[in-house]
């Protein structure tokens, strides 16, 4: 009898499940509709002395984030003041106003749990403030006296010197500083993409490099300020006008840039580390935001190590041979000049002609071989899904806007951006991997105990230099 029942369970489960699912679509006959990316607006206005402004509101938690850029940067440093352009924003950061000492701004910042960091780049200097709206007014008093009235105070300039020198002096415990501090020097021998602080020019700095250094950059007409949160643009305007309608800008920036050299020709660099792993970077100029290939150029390089474990240097040299557990390359896309085509990877000493050799061999496939569509296809697709993470949140939505209009993108870049990357084929990749990357002009540099592999190394066919550390 209770077998009896069990099968009519079953039956009657049976008979259930077949009516519920016989009306339902397959997983791949589904139908949606076409998914339609809206770009946030962001509201832009210019300031009467100069200055330009973007707001994103958001309104959902009582939080402002408020980002500076100002026009400038390492670039312009002078190659016997190299590094003043770190030492300026580290010393703006800590270094109190006129109006306030650097323990009251420290104070003051502390008891409105708002966070404010000064850094620099090439081309600009970055001053972010992070704040609750209640704090607003007394956020732009401070951000405006720090902007206008820094103190440089010598006692926060020299912890900072001190800083700086003491990380000239362990400049040699990373392998991977070494081997892009290298890298950079071979590339761009006497140039500021190449040049490094030394401890002789940081004990040089004084307070009045760094007064002419504000006197020359910080000027409404250099400022460029991105806002994002619980604030109204009319009300921010009105703050700044409030307390920057006296500041006018004096004559433009004069912008000359540095002359880059010739490509010198491939070569190993050697730099002897007693370590048990080799930390391999190799690199030669690449290419700047201007070039009209630089999306068809993004794919080539996702192909070849920019994607990760879809990459062809993952793939080969760590998943199928187990030599590394990273590899990768890129291009470093030059806001101004071109900048750097890198590609890099970390092995056992024993294995480092091997990689060097595979990570060759790559880069001249792409070269000289047409991708597959699989691979084209893999890349675009990736590319174009992930471009949504660039607006993950207000403020990078409004940072993003600005950085576009600064470094002077074409006003539909990133309306276009989706279509440029879908519309490269398998021949514009080899047209631009043909183009733009030289295996023969690569500048390879080597951290590690050479002696294990200098013998092999000498048989690659490039010139071989020991670098004394």
């Amino acid at each position: 009898m209770r077998y009896f029942c069990y099968l009519i369970v079953v039956f009657l489960l049976s008979s259930c499940s077949q009516n519920l699912f016989s009306g339902q679509v397959r997983p791949d006959d589904l139908n949606f509709p076409t998914l339609e990316f809206v770009f946030p607006e962001v509201v832009q206005q210019q300031l009467t002395n100069g200055m330009k402004l973007y707001v994103k509101e958001d309104h959902e938690l009582p939080l402002i984030e408020l980002s500076l850029l100002v026009e400038g940067g390492s670039i312009y440093d002078p190659l016997d003041k190299t590094g003043l352009s770190q030492f300026f924003a580290q010393t703006l950061s800590t270094g109190g106003t006129e109006n306030l000492s650097p323990a009251k701004l420290e104070a003051e910042l502390e008891a409105m749990a708002a966070i404010l960091t000064v850094s620099s780049s090439s081309y600009s200097y970055e001053i972010d403030l992070s704040l609750h709206r209640q704090d607003l007014d007394r956020g732009i008093e401070i951000l405006v006296d720090l902007l206008r009235r820094p103190r440089f105070d010598a006692e926060r300039m020299e912890l900072v010197r001190t800083q700086m020198l003491e990380n000239i002096h362990r400049k040699n415990d990373d392998p991977g500083s070494i081997a892009g501090r290298l890298l950079g020097g071979a590339v761009y021998p006497g140039h500021p993409f190449g040049t490094y602080p030394t401890a002789e020019v940081v004990t040089t700095f004084t307070r009045d490099d760094l007064l002419a250094l504000h006197q020359r950059y910080f000027q409404p007409q250099n400022f460029w300020l991105a806002a994002s949160g619980d604030v109204q643009p009319v009300e921010l305007i009105s703050l700044l006008e409030q307390h920057l309608d006296d500041w006018h800008s004096a004559e433009s920036m004069i912008r000359e840039l540095p002359v880059l050299s010739p490509a010198p020709k491939g070569r190993i660099l050697l730099a002897d580390k007693k370590i048990p792993q080799t930390t391999i970077l190799m690199g030669h100029p690449g290419i700047s935001k201007d070039n009209p290939d630089v999306l068809a150029l993004q794919v080539a390089n996702y192909i070849l190590g920019g994607g990760g474990f879809n990459s062809r240097m993952m793939r080969e040299v760590r998943s199928n041979r187990g030599l590394a557990y990273s590899v990768y390359s890129y291009f470093q896309i030059g806001r101004q000049l071109p900048e750097l085509f890198i590609a890099g990877s970390e092995t056992k000493c024993g294995s480092t002609v091997e990689v060097v050799s595979l990570l060759q061999q790559l880069i001249r496939q792409v070269r000289d071989e047409p991708v597959s569509i699989a691979e084209l296809d893999l890349a675009k697709k990736s590319l174009i899904n992930s471009f949504v993470f660039a607006f993950s949140n207000s403020h990078s939505v409004v940072s993003r806007k600005v950085r576009l209009d600064y470094y002077d993108y074409p006003d539909n870049y990133l309306e276009t951006y989706r279509q440029q990357i879908d519309a490269v084929t398998v021949a514009d990749v080899q047209r631009v991997a043909r183009q733009y990357l030289h295996p023969e002009k690569l500048q390879i540099v080597l951290v590690g105990d050479s002696q294990k592999y200098a013998d092999e190394v000498r048989k690659l066919g490039f010139p071989v230099e020991d670098v004394d550390l």
